[in-house]
């Protein structure tokens, strides 16, 4: 297992851990403010964002699905390629590429973690999740999915080129308290000649509640342990020479 490796050329292209908390009523809307406070000495720029959101929950019979209006507020650094977002209830911190290894990303999350409970006061979460998307591309031969990927879809005895595909699982982990969400998506290449696939792995806390507020790190750490084992576990080694692993 080559959980420690490091590579010249990774191709995460963004990684976000996310917090979802126990619902306070009524939400204060001085809270993003507050936490600007606590972190703008390093994320000074700050944008307002406006959407929907799709929530999946457990219902009667299977699950509900609520489509409902999401405000939050974002906190830049000054080269936005990390940010951090709050709003009702929520917390991620995102970092786009180039990606600073796990050991320059983790103090951000602690850091966005520790402002968000010493001004809201959560009571408890009720999600975490920390997802990588990679983009992956490679020249076309045309290409032979088993030469690069030990994850890759499969057609049996039907013999036909493949220029977009689809392909996912979900996992149970640690007793169905965590799951992993594997997915590989065609993408557009960047380059003529290349195909080009999202590697998206999203591991995330399945049971509402079921990690609790001083846990949460603990977990964090786990999960990348979890989602960078499962990355390794995707590739072939020729693969894996693309991202040109450090020290060879």
């Amino acid at each position: 297992m080559l959980e420690n490796i490091k590579y010249r050329k990774p191709p995460i292209v963004e990684v976000v851990c996310e917090f979802r908390f126990v619902p306070s009523s009524p939400w204060d809307a001085a809270i993003p403010g507050l936490v600007y406070t606590q972190l703008s000495g390093e994320f000074p720029k700050r944008r307002m964002l406006r959407g929907f959101e799709s929530q999946v929950s457990p219902a009667e019979g299977g699950v509900r699905q609520q489509i409902q209006l999401a405000e939050r507020v974002q906190f830049l650094r000054e080269d936005e390629r990390a940010f951090i977002q709050v709003g009702p209830d929520f917390l991620a911190i995102n970092h786009l590429s180039p990606y600073p290894a796990w050991e320059g990303f983790r103090p951000i999350i602690q850091q966005g973690f520790n402002a968000y409970l010493q001004v809201a006061k959560p009571t408890g979460l009720r999600r975490i999740g920390l997802r990588y998307i990679n983009k992956i591309e490679i020249p076309v031969e045309p290409v032979s999915f088993e030469e690069f990927f030990n994850f890759y879809p499969h057609t049996g005895s039907i013999k036909s080129e493949i220029t977009e595909f689809v392909l996912g699982v979900v996992s149970p982990f640690e007793e169905d308290r965590d799951a992993l969400r594997l997915q590989l998506n065609s993408a557009e290449p960047g380059e003529a000649g290349h195909l080009a696939a999202l590697l998206d792995l999203d591991y995330f806390v399945a049971r509402p509640q079921a990690v609790t507020l001083d846990e949460a790190m603990a977990w964090v750490d786990s999960a990348h342990d979890r989602v960078q084992a499962t990355f390794e576990a995707c590739l072939t080694e020729r693969l894996r020479d693309t991202f040109e692993p450090e020290g060879e």
